[in-house]
Order: C-alpha cells, then sequence, then structure tokens
C-alpha cells in the first residue's frame, strides 16, 4: 500500500528553464525523471572547483545538479521521509536487494561517477 506523503513530490526549486526538482519518491528528479537517490557534499564532490565556478552558491550535488544550503535541506529532509516510510513487503525488500545489487556492481566496474 502506497503512502501519500512518501509518494507527494516536494518542489525544491524551478531552474532557470523552468523545469522542476522535485524529491519524488526517494530520488532527486528533474523534470520527473529521477536524477540522484543521495546527495553528495560539494567538499567530497570530485569536480568541486568546476562546479563552484559555476555555481558558486552550491554546497551539494544530486547527480547533476547543484544544490544551494537550503535547497539539499529541503530535498535531504523529504529524501529521508520517503526512506522513513519502509516498506516490508516481499516485492520492496526484493527491490532493495536488487538495487543494492546493482549499486555494488557499478561500483565494482568504477561506473558509479
Amino acid at each position: 500500500m502506497s503512502n501519500p506523503d512518501r509518494d507527494a513530490p516536494v518542489l525544491v526549486r524551478i531552474t532557470r528553464d523552468g523545469r522542476r526538482v522535485e524529491v519524488i519518491a526517494g530520488a532527486v528528479c528533474l523534470d520527473g525523471r529521477p536524477e540522484a537517490h543521495e546527495l553528495v557534499s560539494l567538499d567530497e564532490h570530485p569536480n568541486r572547483s568546476a562546479v563552484l565556478a559555476l555555481c558558486p552558491d552550491a554546497s551539494h550535488m544530486a547527480g547533476r545538479l547543484a544544490l544551494t544550503l537550503a535547497e539539499a535541506s529541503v530535498a535531504q529532509a523529504a529524501l529521508r521521509r520517503a526512506q522513513d516510510a519502509f516498506d516490508g513487503s516481499e516485492a520492496a525488500v526484493r527491490e532493495r536487494l536488487r538495487q543494492a545489487v546493482w549499486q555494488r556492481t557499478l561500483v565494482g566496474q568504477g561506473l558509479d561517477e
């Protein structure tokens, strides 16, 4: 059974070209398409200087999206709320396991960046 609070999109911002950056069902999305399932602090990002050159106010990255501290706070809260709404059904457990195996495979091949 789906949880309406968990599934409701949370607006993070609207880009300069009018696209919506939202958290939808545990993913940061650009125009409804998933970009990332977690945020990366800019301090830990490999392209920190390039990101700061383009977006001096950025503090976090969500995939290819630079976020300010306020935007990252909204996104992180929405991601945490989606994660807290734990679904223990057999299908959900299977899906989480599938995602973990896929992520581990990507990391092992160096394709997670």
